[in-house]
């Protein structure tokens, strides 16, 4: 007659609890991003802005565009925290509008440069060839186009806007996304899930979007994040030119724009302060939460 030993145990982590679980995908990435401090910050003071943005009809004292000029040009106090601008208007509360037309514009052109950089990179990269070359060469040529003057251009032809600023700059953003996800493509093509989609007879489109597109995500969200900084730049820079963002619509260009008054550089020195403070802390906190996704979306990293 033979005996089974029932004492034998068996070790897992089921029913042995010293011995730990693998972590998570998504747990290596948070602790990774969590170990790059500048980008925690950063990700807090974002979302501070954006919820403050979203927020501002019922975080506004005042309406941002109703003017009072009896109070115009009141320093900072307990009224007006941050003063009022040349025509009365609390500047508080047009930042706080002023953040969601700059955001809007600049999450809005991302989004569809994001889309077009990556299906054309994704197209070349993939089928390659005479497909790849043409698409690259189309490529070149947009990226020798000074970007700046023919934005300029193209809103001195049309009627300024931040609907025109978004077709604008989601039109002229994209080119490097598109190198960047055509050179993921060529590494992804040749791998072992791609030969075998093709083996079984899947459909190109399926096999871009379905299986190469979400291994490439990683640096595409990290190209947008460091993009969404640009953009806010280029906004900045044509409403102060007065081809963005007309008033009395505020944004955070314009309002520099509507600073740079003599009378007002003189009386209000403090009022050009608060929108380029708002600008260099939003670009910069972007570009920290760009760095820490590159480096918590980098297997090589620690």
């Amino acid at each position: 007659m033979v005996q089974y030993n029932t004492n034998t145990t068996i070790d897992g982590p089921e029913l042995n609890p010293n011995i730990q679980k693998p972590e998570t995908l998504t747990r290596i990435f948070v602790r990774k991003f969590m170990k790059n401090k500048l980008a925690v910050i950063g990700a807090i003071i974002l979302l501070i802005i954006i919820l403050m943005a979203i927020f501002a009809p019922l975080i506004a004292p005042y309406n941002p565009d109703k003017p009072n000029l009896v109070a115009k040009l009141t320093p900072p106090g307990k009224e007006y925290w941050l003063g009022t601008d040349r025509f009365g208007r609390d500047i508080f509360s047009r930042l706080l509008f002023g953040g969601r037309i700059s955001l809007l514009v600049a999450f809005c052109s991302v989004a569809g440069a994001m889309i077009i950089g990556t299906t054309i990179g994704a197209l070349a990269g993939y089928f390659g060839g005479i497909i790849d070359a043409i698409l690259m060469r189309f490529v070149d040529i947009v990226i020798s186009i000074p970007s700046l003057f023919l934005l300029i251009t193209v809103v001195t032809i049309f009627e300024p806007g931040w609907d025109k600023l978004i077709i604008i700059f989601a039109l002229t953003s994209w080119t490097s996304t598109a190198r960047l996800v055509r050179g993921e493509f060529l590494t992804l093509r040749s791998r072992e899930f791609v030969l075998a989609s093709r083996t079984i007879g899947t459909r190109a489109s399926k096999i871009i979007f379905s299986h190469i597109l979400p291994n490439a995500m990683g640096p595409i969200i990290v190209a947008a994040t460091l993009l969404v900084g640009g953009v806010i730049l280029s906004e900045a820079a044509l409403s102060y030119l007065g081809l963005g963002v007309q008033p009395p619509t505020p944004s955070w260009g314009n309002m520099l724009q509507d600073a740079q008054n003599f009378t007002v550089l003189l009386k209000a020195p403090w009022y050009p302060a608060f929108p380029g403070l708002l600008i260099l802390i939003t670009v910069l906190c972007f570009n920290f939460v760009g760095d820490g996704l590159r480096d918590a979306l980098d297997p090589k990293s620690d």
